[in-house]
């Protein structure tokens, strides 16, 4: 709590008010709540396309990521409805922009390449890391949005998603260095 000078009576501090969680009606909360409707939006659409990418996939071995990441998708799309669940409201979807293009962009790439090249795979590590970097923004900052409000369980929910996203990241990165680019360039 807080002394006013004028009154000298104690009033809760802004501060105190966003540890405690008091923010459900603010227009920051319902901003979060918009963002959260987008990035559920974005990953049930990725559900879909990753299996299109898998198909696509030239390498064995990004096929296996492509799969793998279509079941962490799934996770993703669950625990943001846990996150919903927790704030008290509805799990729905509001049409992701950023998603739409950058899966667009993915289509693109598959049908700009020859089937069965590691240039067409090299284009879906492309595209697959563009949808990765994004992700890391967006869950970065709603972990973020969360802690400032004192929403600390939806803060460690989002936070697992995003070091899942990471991960894949990195694991992308590696199966494009390893082998994919190098093969690629030969081509």
């Amino acid at each position: 709590m807080a002394t006013t000078k004028a009154t000298g009576k104690k009033v809760p501090s802004k501060k105190k008010e966003a540890k405690t969680g008091k923010m459900e009606n603010s227009e920051f909360h319902e901003f979060f709540v918009d963002e959260l409707k987008d990035i559920y939006w974005a990953e049930k659409h990725l559900v879909k396309a990753l299996p299109k990418m898998k198909k696509a996939a030239t390498s064995e071995e990004l096929a296996a990521a492509f799969e793998k990441h279509t079941q962490e998708t799934q996770q993703h799309i669950e625990t943001l409805e846990q996150v919903f669940e927790l704030l008290g409201e509805k799990a729905s979807a509001k049409k992701c922009d950023a998603m739409a293009g950058l899966l667009e962009e993915a289509e693109g790439i598959i049908s700009d390449t020859d089937q069965g090249t590691m240039i067409r795979d090299a284009g879906l590590i492309l595209a697959a890391q563009k949808v990765e970097h994004y992700e890391i923004a967006t869950y970065g900052t709603l972990k973020v949005f969360a802690e400032n409000m004192g929403h600390q369980e939806v803060a460690d929910l989002l936070n697992q998603t995003l070091e899942n996203e990471k991960d894949t990241d990195v694991a992308l990165t590696e199966i494009a260095v390893n082998s994919i680019n190098a093969e690629a360039a030969e081509e």
